[in-house]
């Protein structure tokens, strides 16, 4: 395992340990030093035109990166918008913006233009900062970062404890952030979140830079901000939590309807899905096929407060589903999602030797990974490996094995690691 080293950069390390009552720095001592307090104290929210163009301006004439953080509300409100966003940037401090009073950070955007933005699993968070108007053009992600390093876990206060010596409160992290007014507690924890971000990005940057690791991670960095939205899958509703409990396609049918009519009223109502009904309610109705009103209120998913108000649109679903001629009728298995090989635990009856492939393909990736102390699927996707092992190159040299990989979206770094290995792997295995 690739040794850990502690790095501890905050300001207000003596302050915080005479506090404690100790004399120990935070990386001497065996007790993670809690955070509970932003350093230049809670700043105010952003809800206004005027304070919104202020802190623009502040951030403008900031040094060196910015950290950046949005909190979302997907538990409780329809979809992933921000409710919420953090940056902080030396020499600005932090700010702390309101999305719904002000839905267009174009201005920060351009601000910002030439700052590298530091964020934590920024491909959760990119998509909801785009369309409030923000789009770094340089990112630092300290969650891949991690990765990258080997460290078996990344989130956030974890890495922030194991690298900093701080210890991040994380218990809001799943709060409603869409309620209004944001109570101190919530700002303060939000504040948080950006504090030691920075810090963090610079001892992550040291460990990469020692283990030679920096290209890879540029190159990472990089595919997260040129990467493309994600096409909309087809059929949603089998994604519905407990769908395989239910084996008839007429139960199916009632699955769709009821997924179909819940979406819609989610919508409309800006609520999360599973707060307007249960999955398993619908998995349950799927399996009994209520048809009346009795029948279906003794499904206890039907009786909540946000589901009683929907009765009339719950029968009619039903009443869809069941008049649903043959032919109409969703199959029990659905077709491919996208072109591809098949399911992997299919190759030894489909095509034996594929299956070897695959065997030797992964066991040469996964040595590799373990030699370079990183996890498999950051050295290389699954899915490269599985399309190569399905489909090689005729000729199946290292350059050949380069080109398939850079046509599935491998990297540069990943490419030079692992194509001459795959290339003799999947030779050998024949």
């Amino acid at each position: 395992m690739v040794p850990r080293r502690v790095v501890h950069q905050h300001s207000r390390q003596d302050a915080v340990t005479d506090e404690l009552g100790g004399s120990e720095a935070p990386g001497d001592s065996r007790v993670p030093v809690p955070l509970t307090e932003p350093r230049d104290g809670l700043p105010p929210l952003v809800d206004t035109a005027d304070g919104l163009a202020e802190v623009t301006c502040r951030l403008a004439h900031g040094d060196g990166p910015v950290a950046v953080d949005a909190e979302r509300a997907s538990g409780y409100r329809y979809g992933q918008r921000a409710y919420l966003v953090q940056l902080r940037r030396a020499g600005a401090g932090t700010v702390l913006i309101d999305p719904i009073a002000c839905p267009d950070l174009s201005g920060i955007d351009a601000a910002l233009a030439e700052a590298e933005a530091v964020l934590h699993a920024a491909s959760q968070d990119l998509p909801c900062l785009a369309e409030l108007g923000y789009g770094p053009r340089q990112l630092f992600d300290t969650e891949l970062a991690g990765r990258l390093l080997g460290y078996p876990r990344v989130a956030l206060g974890t890495l922030v404890e194991e690298v900093l010596g701080f210890h991040l409160e994380k218990g809001y992290s799943a709060a409603d952030w869409s309620i209004r007014p944001l109570r101190p507690e919530l700002l303060r924890y939000a504040a948080l979140d950006v504090e030691v971000l920075i810090e963090l990005r610079d001892a992550l940057a040291a460990e990469l830079a020692a283990q030679r690791k920096t290209e890879w991670a540029r190159q990472e960095f990089a595919a997260v901000l040129a990467a493309k939205p994600a096409a909309a899958r087809p059929d949603l509703w089998r994604r519905t939590s407990g769908i395989h409990r239910v084996p008839s396609r007429r139960g199916l049918a009632v699955v769709r309807e009821l997924w179909t009519a819940r979406d819609r009223i989610a919508l409309a109502a800006d609520l999360s899905p599973r707060r307007v009904l249960p999955d398993a309610a619908i998995v349950e109705a799927a399996r009994s096929l209520p048809g009346s009103r009795a029948q279906l209120a003794r499904i206890s998913g039907f009786t909540g407060r946000q589901a009683r108000r929907y009765e009339r649109e719950w029968l009619a679903a039903m009443a869809r589903a069941r008049a649903s001629a043959e032919p109409d009728l969703p199959e029990v298995t659905a077709g491919p999602v996208t072109e591809g090989p098949p399911p992997a635990h299919r190759w030894a009856e489909r095509d034996p030797a594929a299956a070897a492939r695959l065997a030797a393909a992964r066991a040469a990736v996964t040595a590799i990974a373990a030699d370079r102390g990183l996890p498999v699927e950051n050295l290389l996707s699954p899915d490269a490996v599985r399309r190569l092992s399905w489909d090689p190159p005729w000729l199946c040299d290292e350059q050949a094995v380069a080109r398939a990989l850079a046509d599935w979206g491998a990297r540069p770094w990943q490419i030079e690691l692992t194509a001459g290995p795959l290339a003799a792997a999947l030779s050998a295995a024949g």
